[in-house]
């Protein structure tokens, strides 16, 4: 591997907060580059490229889709990590501030770039397949910028299944519990005294705890668990003419930000209080070679 140019000097911005949130704006964008563009593919795209005729047929596709958004979650932190420890998503931010002592001087920073990196992604998403979606909107019968717009906005922004008829409470408990789930297992992960991943494979570990949540909470809502996933891309839907589909009537925009914000931390304090206190208590050694708190730390070779 080829090292950078000399020109690059140590020190400066880059080595401070500025340089973790380009990292959280590059790792984000990832993310949702390889996430949306999944959606995209299966719901727009394969179908009018010669590789099938049918769109999005339930169960086949929705697997596609939770491995496409597995593996753009372990693209984005394998990308990131090592600058910022690959937050991703506010919810996380939030949670290491609350229970790992991460600075809540760099929330907001952080927060930011990850909202910025996920509207930076789903613009490319858009761009790439813009043919795609405006030859399946004609097809579908589908009139971007009204309320019937919503058949493609969902490429890029999560909505809750029709059996909430509108309501928004189970929405909201779906994407708290979902992020709990999330942001409990990520700290088991994490966790130097418990059994972390070694080999840099942590991250290939939280692609498939998305997957597993795709797959097993996904229905409901579409599984932001991440207020970035869902705010920076419904932002580009704005922009990009999908209008009140974007920001529909019903309010449910919030959600997807609220409930992660509220459940994250929620499955910090559930992970302290059932496993991290109890090893603290028996006093088991700390592995010191895997992230903890936020920060990536390199694993040296041993013998």
């Amino acid at each position: 591997m080829s090292e950078l140019p000399h020109s690059v000097r140590r020190g400066g911005w880059r080595a401070g907060t500025g340089g973790e949130c380009l990292a959280e704006f590059l790792g984000t964008l990832v993310l949702i580059a390889f996430g949306c563009g999944v959606v995209a593919s299966a719901v727009a795209a394969l179908n009018q490229s010669g590789r099938g005729t049918v769109a999005f047929q339930a169960g086949g596709d929705w697997l596609l889709i939770t491995c496409g958004w597995a593996a753009a979650v372990t693209l984005g932190v394998y990308v990131a990590g090592g600058v910022s420890g690959a937050h991703l998503n506010p919810a996380v931010t939030v949670a290491l501030a609350l229970r790992r002592g991460f600075p809540w001087t760099k929330v907001l920073p952080y927060c930011a770039a990850q909202v910025a990196g996920a509207f930076v992604g789903a613009a490319l998403v858009y761009v790439n397949y813009a043919d795609a979606i405006r030859a399946f909107e004609t097809g579908q019968g589908i009139v971007r910028g009204t309320a019937g717009g919503a058949g493609t906005v969902g490429i890029f922004v999560t909505g809750p299944a029709p059996y909430y008829a509108g309501g928004l409470a189970g929405p909201l408990v779906d994407q708290l519990l979902g992020t709990a789930l999330l942001v409990l297992v990520i700290f088991a992960l994490t966790d130097e005294r418990n059994q972390p991943p070694k080999s840099n494979l942590a991250p290939l570990v939280v692609g498939l705890l998305v997957a597993a949540i795709g797959m097993s909470f996904g229905a409901n809502a579409g599984y932001a668990i991440n207020p970035a996933r869902d705010f920076g891309p419904r932002l580009l839907t704005l922009v990009a003419g999908w209008g009140p589909a974007a920001f529909p009537a019903g309010g449910y925009w919030w959600v997807p930000i609220v409930g992660p914000l509220v459940g994250g931390p929620l499955g910090a304090v559930v992970y302290d209080l059932f496993v991290g206190q109890v090893l603290v208590a028996r006093g088991e050694p700390a592995t010191h070679d895997v992230e903890t708190g936020g920060q990536t730390v390199k694993e040296e070779p041993v013998g």
